[in-house]
């Protein structure tokens, strides 16, 4: 799992690995216009460059720079016009990940599925997203078939 707690004085620390390209000067924009708040809960200090957690206990987790997604047959949401990829965490079926497609950098959402919805979370981050311009769009099928 990418996310952790360290203790440091009375304030707790999200611990998030940095994305590859988390040095990406589009992410310190992005990380400077992200809210300070979503749903109510409160923007936690994050470990790591070009990331940025939200609630105690976490409810979303961002990290800036990972790699973009190619192609795939996962699902895709479009929230303000952002394409978001959608798919159910790796190791936590809690968490369910969301990563920006067709954009670069691309950002990855981490959305506690118990405590937030992730269509509100989305709807918060992706104003900011989308001041960085589309490269790519999501289809489907309808869109392909002649």
């Amino acid at each position: 799992m990418l996310t952790g707690l360290a203790v440091t004085g009375c304030s707790r620390t999200v611990i998030v690995e940095p994305a590859k390209d988390a040095a990406n000067p589009k992410c310190a924009d992005i990380m400077l216009t992200l809210p300070d708040e979503i749903s109510g809960e409160k923007a936690r200090t994050t470990s790591s460059q070009g990331t940025k957690a939200w609630g105690d206990p976490n409810v979303a987790v961002l990290r800036c720079g990972v790699t973009p997604p190619g192609p795939t047959t996962d699902q895709c949401v479009s929230v303000s016009g952002v394409d978001w990829i959608s798919k159910p965490a790796e190791d936590d079926e809690s968490t369910w990940k969301f990563t920006s497609y067709g954009r670069t950098p691309a950002v990855e959402v981490l959305v506690n599925r118990k405590a937030e919805s992730g269509n509100d979370v989305l709807a918060a981050i992706s104003p900011t997203l989308s001041k960085v311009p589309a490269e790519n769009e999501c289809v489907g099928a309808e869109d392909i078939a002649g």
